[in-house]
C-alpha cells in the first residue's frame, strides 16, 4: 500500500491564516452536504515547491455553486457566478477562488472546445495539462491536507520535469504547447524527453486552435518574469515561427527586454512594450500579417502600426539637425507605447535623444493663442484659421515666438500677406 502524503504543514506554514481557515471552512460544510471538495492545481504545485500562491483552484465532488454561495464570507466580498458551467469566483482581499464541479473532458477533434460532463476528482485530474498540475488536496476535516497524485506529479517536480499526462495531450488542446514552454522557463524545469518528442511532433496542430487562443498564450508568456526566456525556447522549437516566421527570441529581442524593465512599467503595460519590441522587426507588410493572424485588439494593432510607421521614418529622425518642430511632427502621431518601444530597439542615438526631446518637452508646447483668439481678432473660421494655428504651433516649437504678445503681432503680420 503507497504512502500517504499529507501537506497540512506546508498549507498552514505557506498560506495566509485567513486562507487556512477558509479551506478548512470549506471542507467542513462540503462535508457537512455530503460533498467532496479538494485544492488543485498551481497551488498544490506552489506549497510542493514552497511557494506562496494567493490564486485558488478548487474543485468539488457536487455543486460548486451552490458551495460558493454558501461560503462567501462579508458583504465585502465578490461572487461572480457561471450557473451554466457550474463554476464560480469569490474574490476576497487580495486573495481569489474559484470553484468549480469536478468533470471529464472529451475533445470531438483537435482543437475544439472539450466536451464536459460531472465527474470524480479522477476525472477532473486527468483533464489537466501536465502531471506537475494534476495534483489535488482534500479539504475533507477527516483528511485535511491528504495528497492526491495519480499521475506522478510530486516525482515529476523533484525530477524538474514538464511531462504530459497522455500522448494525445498536445492534439486535443495544442494550446498545451506554448503552456508547456512557459511552465519550463518560470520553474527552471526541462520538458521531458518523451514530452518534448511530443510536443515537436504536434506544433502543426497549433493550426487547430483559434488565434483568440493562441494571442492569449502568447500574453501569457508576455507577462512572465522574464519573456525572453519563453521566446528562446518557443523559437529554437519552431514554435514561435508558428506565429509568424520572422520571429525571433533572440539574444538581441533579450537585451531589449532587460531594458524595457527598467523604464517602470509593470503588468500590461510593459507587456505591450514586450509585444512591440517582438514585432519590430517586422516589414510593415509581415506586421499587418501578425495583426491579422492574432486577431489584436486595435490598442495593440495600433501600437504594432505606429512602431513600424517609425521604422520606416528612421532615416529622417537620423539627421543630426532637425528642428524642434519637424521632430515634433515626425513624432507626434504616434502612441506613446509605441515611441518608447523604438527608443528601446534602435541603435540611433540621434534618433533616441529626439525621442527624449519629443517625450520631456515638445509634447506639451502649444500656443497661448486659440482659434477663438483668432476668430476674436477678426478672422473667419476656415483653412487660413487653421493655417494659423499650425504656424504659431511651429513658432513656438521653433522658438520663434516666446510669449502671447509675440504671437499676436506674428498674427498681425501674417494676415495682411494672405489678404
Amino acid at each position: 500500500m503507497a504512502e500517504t502524503t499529507n501537506l497540512v504543514g506546508k498549507i498552514v506554514t505557506g498560506l495566509p491564516e485567513a486562507l487556512v481557515s477558509f479551506l478548512r471552512q470549506a471542507g467542513e460544510v462540503a462535508a457537512s452536504q455530503g460533498q467532496h471538495v479538494y485544492l488543485v492545481g498551481g497551488a498544490v504545485r506552489d506549497l510542493l515547491l514552497g511557494e506562496t500562491h494567493l490564486d485558488i483552484d478548487l474543485v468539488v465532488e457536487g455543486d460548486a455553486v451552490a458551495l460558493a454561495r454558501e461560503l462567501k464570507p462579508d458583504a465585502d466580498a465578490w461572487l461572480t457566478i457561471h450557473s451554466r458551467f457550474g463554476t464560480a469566483k469569490l474574490k476576497a482581499g487580495e486573495w481569489s477562488i474559484d470553484f468549480a464541479t469536478a468533470r471529464s473532458e472529451t475533445y470531438a477533434r483537435p482543437g475544439a472546445l472539450p466536451k464536459v460532463q460531472p465527474g470524480t476528482i479522477q476525472d477532473d485530474l486527468f483533464r489537466r495539462d501536465f502531471t506537475i498540475n494534476a495534483m489535488a488536496v482534500s479539504l475533507d476535516p477527516s483528511r485535511f491536507g491528504e495528497l492526491i497524485d495519480p499521475h506522478g506529479g510530486m516525482d515529476d517536480l523533484a525530477r524538474k520535469h514538464i511531462r504530459t499526462l497522455h500522448e494525445k495531450s498536445f492534439i486535443d488542446d495544442a494550446t498545451r504547447i506554448w503552456r508547456a514552454i512557459r511552465y519550463e522557463q518560470r520553474l527552471d524545469f526541462r520538458i521531458e524527453s518523451v514530452t518534448l518528442r511530443l510536443l515537436q511532433r504536434d506544433i502543426p496542430m497549433l493550426v487547430t486552435i483559434s488565434s483568440d487562443r493562441v494571442r492569449h498564450e502568447l500574453e501569457f508568456v508576455l507577462k512572465e518574469k522574464y519573456p525572453e526566456k519563453g521566446l528562446k525556447r518557443a523559437g529554437e522549437l519552431g514554435v514561435l515561427q508558428a506565429v509568424h516566421p520572422s520571429l525571433k527570441g533572440d539574444g538581441w529581442l533579450a537585451a531589449r527586454f532587460a531594458r524595457a524593465r527598467q523604464i517602470g512599467l509593470t503588468g500590461d503595460s510593459l507587456a505591450r512594450i514586450y509585444l512591440a519590441l517582438l514585432a519590430y522587426p517586422l516589414a510593415v507588410a509581415e506586421a499587418e500579417q501578425l495583426i491579422a493572424y492574432l486577431r489584436l485588439p486595435g490598442t495593440l494593432a495600433r501600437i504594432l502600426r505606429d512602431l513600424a510607421d517609425l521604422r520606416e521614418k528612421r532615416k529622417e529622425l537620423e539627421h543630426p539637425e532637425l528642428a524642434n518642430s519637424e521632430v515634433f511632427f515626425l513624432l507626434y502621431s504616434h502612441v506613446l507605447p509605441a515611441l518608447l518601444a523604438f527608443k528601446l530597439a534602435t541603435g540611433s542615438k540621434m534618433v533616441r535623444q529626439y525621442i527624449d526631446l519629443y517625450l520631456d518637452k515638445l509634447r506639451y508646447i502649444r500656443p497661448a493663442l486659440n482659434g477663438d483668439d483668432l476668430r476674436a481678432m477678426g478672422i473667419a473660421p476656415g483653412p487660413r484659421l487653421k493655417d494659423l494655428l499650425h504656424r504659431l504651433h511651429v513658432a513656438r516649437l521653433d522658438g520663434v515666438v516666446t510669449s502671447r504678445q509675440d504671437e499676436v503681432e506674428m498674427v498681425r503680420r501674417l494676415v495682411p500677406l494672405q489678404t
